[in-house]
């Protein structure tokens, strides 16, 4: 297998382990009553004061007194967060990967899409994790080092993208905006050649127990483990006599390239972590799951506030709206799979990984025109970018539409088979 084909494994991987995490958190909330009560105590003043005209104070450029808001731009992030959570639940990857591009193309600055996204996934966490159920799967020297290299990690990110935005907004979003192009490039060039691939029956899908499983080293999880670098941190006790060892050093740095990405562009850090612990550094899946769960919490918390809010670069009201919008996209994409299987999931996938490469690439030639780089004229790349919004529009609204009619002409079945 080629370096690229791996990596692409990596991402795809570490794609379904946040759909996963995702799902899980979002069930969470649904089932329970206390959380939706919490929900709608944050969501009805924002509603209120949407459309009465006075949300400017509740998000934007400024930390406690905005500048702009409108309701509409409210609306669109729950259609944001509603599409996000059909993506994921119905195909389970992906969805956290158009958030950002999608809050970009209706007009919110990349600095606040990444800091709106990075505190919905914190607000989300906090909300739905259920870590009672996982507790006795955490390693916490893991956890500790991971977190002392994922903290420091937001603060890296996070100044880089402060630091952008304060020499000038325009590169701030270009910058944000080729991070994205290199990301959904990759990754949908490979899934699109991993679907044709997949549709002429000459290849399978890779599932995460086959690097590893339970207790399963990777090649290079064992060169890593063999690496004997003080501090060393014994994991996995309760599955291999004896347990493993790893260094610290090796955990932190691991931790420190995770939240540098997820400060950068918020989902898109913390999502790798999950092959990161069972690829890279050979930790078995049970205690991936429940130390994931436990570092997600503090790594997107001190990112979204530290570097984030407390700088003015979060839209609350948005954060709120893709969470609500998320979790009702969840449940229904979810169900949906019931009635929905086959090789047209992994199509959607990899078409709609491209449509937001194509969203991002296709708002590039404006931004380098407005910086002075290229000399085009106004109206070719205004045209370039319009379209690139309005194909990346109907990808996802086409998705919505079918997922949505599946679920509703398939409803009866849906609800004899959860009676069932």
């Amino acid at each position: 297998m080629g370096f690229g084909r791996q990596v692409f494994e990596f991402l795809k991987a570490a794609s379904v382990a946040h759909a996963q995490w995702d799902m899980e958190v979002s069930t969470s909330i649904i089932k329970n009553r206390k959380k939706l009560l919490i929900l709608a105590i944050l969501l009805l003043p924002i509603i209120a004061v949407s459309f009465a005209e006075a949300g400017g104070y509740l998000g934007g450029k400024h930390a406690y007194a905005p500048a702009f808001y409108t309701s509409t731009i409210f609306l669109a992030s729950i259609a944001v967060g509603l599409a996000a959570g059909l993506i994921t639940g119905c195909i389970g990857a992906g969805g956290g990967f158009i958030i950002t591009p999608a809050l970009m193309s209706v007009g919110v600055k990349g600095i606040l899409a990444v800091g709106t996204d990075l505190f919905h996934i914190f607000a989300k966490a906090i909300m739905g994790t259920t870590v009672h159920k996982k507790l006795g799967n955490v390693s916490v020297k893991l956890a500790i080092a991971f977190l002392v290299g994922s903290i420091s990690g937001t603060f890296v990110g996070g100044a880089i993208n402060k630091w952008f935005y304060n020499k000038d907004p325009l590169l701030s979003d270009t910058f944000i905006s080729i991070i994205y192009v290199l990301i959904l490039g990759f990754l949908g060039i490979y899934a699109m050649t991993d679907f044709i691939r997949a549709s002429r029956k000459t290849s399978a899908a890779t599932s995460t127990d086959s690097h590893g499983g339970a207790t399963g080293v990777t090649s290079i999880g064992a060169k890593l483990q063999n690496l004997n670098i003080a501090p060393m941190i014994p994991f996995d006790e309760d599955f291999v006599p004896g347990g493993k060892r790893i260094s610290g050093w090796i955990v932190a740095s691991g931790g420190l390239l995770v939240g540098i990405l997820s400060a950068l562009m918020g989902m898109g850090g913390g999502f790798v972590t999950f092959p990161m612990f069972v690829y890279v550094f050979g930790v078995s899946s049970m205690t991936t799951v429940g130390t994931d769960i436990f570092q997600i919490i503090f790594t997107a918390g001190v990112g979204s506030i530290a570097q984030y809010a407390i700088y003015g670069y979060v839209f609350y009201s948005l954060a709120v709206g893709m969470l609500l919008g998320s979790l009702l996209g969840i449940q229904v994409g979810a169900l949906t799979t019931k009635v929905v299987k086959g090789i047209q999931i992994r199509g959607f996938y990899a078409i709609t990984i491209l449509a937001g490469f194509i969203n991002r690439i296709a708002a590039l030639p404006k931004k380098f025109t407005e910086m002075g780089y290229i000399n085009w004229p106004k109206a070719v790349v205004g045209n370039i970018e319009f379209v690139g919004n309005i194909l990346f529009w109907i990808v996802v609204a086409v998705f919505m539409v079918w997922v949505i009619s599946k679920f509703v002409t398939n409803l009866a079945n849906l609800h004899h088979q959860e009676v069932n």
